[in-house]
């Protein structure tokens, strides 16, 4: 396993941004290698939490179930990505489910193993308790930003998120109408009055129903905007 690729596809937000790659070594020897097939569910909402996932190949899609049954789509995971640590780390349940969109492979690190690894590596583990932090600041502030807007300017905000997903800068978003809709809690309908009307202006085009930005430009002012 490549450790310097692996170290550098953690970003900021990662729990594992800043190992070194004798870190690294360290970290992947105490975790079981898995491959997955497309569609495989790599993680199930609601069960118990004892192990994590860090994807090295593939992508995935995360979402969970409302109350009402209705799926809500939070993330797409590219190779890097870190997943299943908030129901490890609090022994609760799985938040939200992870079904595999295309074949990988993926480190399962364990409960016991993790611990062992934050004991001998104290920085790790106050490097960990900063990560959490900012991010429960963070998505208080997401909240409270998203509440204010529009679902139009509420929309364009979605697409940027899952834009900035996007390793490999194409700005194609690889979600349904529907998958879309229910990332950014929206009807389908509306989403396409939407989604027409930016085409018509230039911001976005629509390929085999999946969007493209053309004008991020255009669209972070759509963002911005008051509705």
């Amino acid at each position: 396993m490549d450790h310097a690729k692996l170290a550098a596809l953690q970003g900021p937000d990662s729990i594992f941004s800043g190992l070194s790659l004798q870190d690294w070594a360290d970290l992947a020897g105490r975790a079981v290698q898995v491959n997955f097939i497309k569609g495989k569910e790599l993680l199930s909402q609601g069960e118990a939490g004892d192990s994590m996932l860090i994807l090295t190949e593939g992508s995935a899609r995360v979402s969970m179930l409302s109350p009402h049954g209705r799926e809500i789509v939070l993330a797409y995971a590219e190779p890097g990505a870190v997943l299943g640590e908030i129901a490890l780390l609090d022994g609760g349940e799985r938040t939200a489910s992870v079904v595999a969109t295309s074949a990988g492979v993926a480190l399962q690190l364990g409960r016991n193993a993790l611990r062992d690894f934050a004991a001998s590596h104290p920085d790790f583990a106050w490097s960990l308790m900063q990560q959490l932090a900012r991010r429960l600041r963070t998505a208080d502030q997401t909240i409270e930003s998203d509440r204010a807007y529009a679902s139009g300017p509420r929309l364009a905000r979605y697409l940027k998120r899952l834009i900035r997903q996007d390793v490999e800068a194409t700005h194609r978003v690889e979600l349904s109408q529907t998958e879309l809709g229910n990332f950014a809690g929206m009807s389908r309908e509306h989403i396409n009055r939407q989604l027409r009307s930016w085409e018509e202006s230039g911001v976005i085009s629509l390929e085999q129903g999946r969007v493209r930005v053309l004008d991020t430009d255009m669209l972070e002012d759509i963002s911005e905007s008051e509705g």
